[in-house]
C-alpha cells in the first residue's frame, strides 16, 4: 500500500472513531445511512461506488474522491473503466474537475500498483 493511501485511510479510521464516539444521534445516524446507501441493492455496489465517485468529483471534495477510488479498487474496477468515470465527471462538472482528476490519476495509481 502506498504512502498516501496508508495516511489516508489511518486518518479517516482515526477520526471517524473520534467522531462516533462521541455518541451523536444525528451524526451517527448520517453515517449509517451513508453506509446503507452503498449496500447491495437494486444496483449493485460497484455502480454505486462508481457514481459515489463522479458525484464526489464535481463536488471537488478530494477526501470523497479518495474514499470512493479506494472502494472502486476494492471492486475491481479496471484502469480503462476508471478513465471512462474521470470522463462523465469531466463532462458533467467541467473543466473546474481537471485538477481534481489528476490528483484523482495520481491516487488510482498508488492504489494499483500496490
Amino acid at each position: 500500500m502506498g504512502k498516501q493511501v496508508q495516511e489516508f485511510d489511518e486518518y479517516r479510521a482515526k477520526m471517524n472513531e473520534v467522531i462516533l464516539g462521541k455518541q451523536n444521534k444525528v451524526i451517527n445516524r448520517l453515517f449509517n445511512l451513508d453506509t446503507n446507501t452503498y449496500a447491495e441493492g437494486a444496483l449493485s455496489v460497484k455502480t454505486k461506488e462508481m457514481l459515489g465517485l463522479v458525484a464526489s468529483m464535481v463536488l471537488r471534495c478530494d477526501d470523497c474522491i479518495k474514499y470512493h477510488l479506494g472502494k472502486c479498487h476494492e471492486q475491481g474496477i479496471t484502469t480503462d473503466e476508471m478513465y471512462e468515470i474521470f470522463a462523465v465527471a469531466n463532462i458533467v462538472g467541467g473543466t473546474i474537475v481537471i485538477p481534481h482528476t489528476r490528483r484523482a490519476a495520481e491516487y488510482w495509481e498508488e492504489l494499483i500498483s500496490g
